[in-house]
């Protein structure tokens, strides 16, 4: 499921503290700060879409992420690869390439970070 650009933003403060009340998300922001019931609309419009839960603590709810930033970033890259790339990685790269300017001894090192960063997952898991 897709975040709009306001719920993402209430998102990346979350993944950032863990938890925190709508003033504590409201301080986070750097520019215009949103109203408080902006942010509480947002964050219960993230509860139903399964995103956020709340605990009450006297009068205050304080809320926290129920996906990680990880999670949720992979199923974005995915469905974007789909959409976009009809699910083919080399045509994400390939337009990549073209788009950046790459020359094939950048590309040499990106497939040989690449490599290295697999092989080190596959010893984590072992």
């Amino acid at each position: 499921m897709q975040l709009t650009k306001a719920e993402e933003q209430i998102m990346q403060i979350l993944w950032t503290i863990d938890e925190g009340t709508v003033q504590d998300i409201r301080e986070k922001f750097s520019d215009v700060k949103p109203a408080r019931t902006t942010v509480a609309t947002i964050l219960s419009i993230l509860e139903n879409k399964g995103f956020v839960d709340h605990t009450t603590n006297g009068r205050v709810n304080v809320y926290s992420s129920l996906i990680s930033k990880d999670e949720y970033s992979k199923k974005q890259l995915f469905g974007f690869l789909k959409n976009y790339f009809n699910g083919s990685f080399s045509a994400l790269t390939s337009f990549f390439a073209k788009e950046s300017n790459l020359n094939v001894e950048d590309l040499d090192k990106l497939l040989e970070e690449t490599r290295k960063e697999l092989e080190k997952e596959q010893n984590n898991e072992e």
